[in-house]
């Protein structure tokens, strides 16, 4: 997600339908902003379960692989250092381009699924965590920052964006 303010009316408009249709696919906007908040409340990052999963009164996300802090931390550096552009793997030359590929072949292969509590609210959404445009270019997936990562202030701007 990055700067919302910075990107153009049409990628806003872009990230906005997209988040809207899986607030809508979960329950709603506010189901979907409640079970953001209840993501951050815990006092670990909830990727680290050990049980690959997060149980919400709203919902559940599962996902079939531990992933352990040292990969949240280096998720949280990248998006903090990358803001100008989206693509998250540097340049091989770079020091940073060995860990950040192992990172990406760590998650790559992880399908996160979201499920609201009562099937009437919708049927979830299925996601990754990055979206591998080209060998030299992968983007972490708008989806999953705004889920794990992003304040729920952020997501509710985009929720919320009208062009």
């Amino acid at each position: 997600m990055f700067d919302f303010n910075a990107l153009d009316d049409e990628k806003k408009e872009e990230l906005h339908q997209l988040l809207l249709q899986c607030a809508n696919s979960f329950g709603g906007k506010n189901f979907f902003l409640q079970l953001l908040e209840e993501l951050r409340e815990g006092n670990s990052h909830p990727l680290i379960s050990r049980h690959q999963d997060f149980l919400s009164e709203f919902g559940t996300i599962r996902w079939g692989k531990i992933i352990f802090n040292d990969k949240i931390e280096l998720i949280k550096q990248i998006r903090t250092s990358k803001r100008e552009t989206a693509n998250i793997l540097p340049a091989k030359e770079e020091k940073s381009h060995k860990r950040i590929l192992n990172l990406i072949r760590t998650l790559e292969p992880i399908t996160f699924s979201v499920r609201p509590n009562l099937r009437e609210n919708g049927e979830g959404f299925d996601f990754k965590a990055f979206e591998k445009i080209d060998e030299t270019t992968t983007h972490l997936n708008p989806i999953f920052e705004a889920l794990f990562f992003s304040s729920v202030e952020s997501v509710k701007k985009v929720l919320n964006y009208s062009s």
